[in-house]
């Protein structure tokens, strides 16, 4: 049975959040203790856990039993994969952290070569999908289209095709732990952070068992408005201007009528052209107010201050309650 590192002898904390994948623990600790043995590193894996009825829990207890490097953070209730991701990284210890999934489509195995770009003095490296195997065309459409949007209008640079999965120093850790947002938009966080950073490619593979645990086309499209809203307030000015273009027009084309009239010119009264310009504009007045109940929503939370997570148990964190 391995031993625990004394906090502060750990060179790599891996952080991983976790609901409803009891099948991929056991698969996805093989590969990522044979990594850290090969490298020669102190570690701690930090499983973030969203409580759930399968038997996530359970496995990863037994392999803390076997070994003690593996530690356990148990949630209240569920509160999100951005919140435990974030819980992980505030309560990890390491000189590095890394963040991956557990479902194996980011392969451990790169983990190497993301400790060697940080020790060439960079702050963060990230891994860039250059592909996505058993990804839907649709999936892929949308994320292209949310990463073009955010680089577009925000004023914080997100790199395209890049997910949570990444290694950080303790220096960017401690900047991401003064944020305090509640919104826990991580990659968005990083680059805001900023400090030197760089890259790494990959192909990413598939699932390793089970299903994902978020919807395939609302689930991107509410981290896309998560990452948009958290990080620019142009679209504000963007229904701004294009609620003063749509005033313009109706203003021109009353203005039209008015010559048509004075010309002479018999206008014959159109229902349906009536029914779409009301229909137009009250669809851009929705849109704009839905923009605005979505900022003003996002007010409302941080003025709670409320916590992003509550933890329920830390198992195998040493003094920690």
């Amino acid at each position: 049975m391995a031993e625990t590192p004394d906090a502060g002898t750990i060179n790599i904390s891996l952080v991983v959040p976790v609901y409803r994948e009891e099948a991929n623990i056991r698969p996805f600790l093989q590969r990522a203790e044979k990594v850290f043995e090969r490298m020669g590193v102190t570690y701690e894996i930090i499983f973030a856990l969203d409580p759930c009825p399968d038997r996530t829990e359970e496995v990863i207890l037994q392999e803390i039993n076997r070994n003690r490097n593996i530690k356990l953070l148990i949630f209240s209730r569920r509160f999100g994969q951005p919140a435990a991701t974030m819980a992980g990284i505030l309560s990890c210890v390491g000189e590095s952290c890394v963040v991956i999934d557990v479902d194996l489509q980011d392969q451990p195995e790169l983990i190497e070569q993301l400790h060697a770009a940080l020790t060439d003095g960079y702050e963060v490296v990230y891994a860039r999908r250059r592909s996505r195997k058993g990804e839907t065309v649709v999936k892929r459409v949308i994320a292209s289209i949310g990463y073009s949007l955010i680089n577009k209008l925000s004023e914080v640079q997100i790199p395209r095709n890049t997910g949570d999965f990444r290694i950080m120093t303790r220096r960017v850790m401690e900047e991401l732990r003064r944020l305090n947002e509640t919104h826990g938009f991580l990659r968005g966080l990083v680059a805001y952070v900023g400090f030197r950073q760089t890259f790494i490619e990959y192909d990413r593979d598939e699932r390793h068992a089970g299903a994902g645990n978020y919807n395939r086309l609302t689930g991107s499209l509410k981290i896309g408005l998560n990452g948009l809203i958290s990080f620019s307030s142009r679209p504000l000015f963007v229904m701004s201007i294009a609620g003063f273009i749509c005033a313009g027009c109706s203003f021109l084309l009353g203005a039209w009528y008015v010559v048509q009239k004075l010309m002479g010119i018999d206008l014959t009264p159109g229902l349906s052209t009536t029914v779409l310009v009301v229909s137009f504009f009250a669809g851009v007045q929705l849109l704009g107010l839905g923009l605005i109940g979505e900022y003003v929503g996002r007010i409302y939370d941080e003025v709670k201050r409320r916590p992003l997570y509550i933890v329920d148990r830390q198992v195998n964190f040493g003094d920690k309650k």
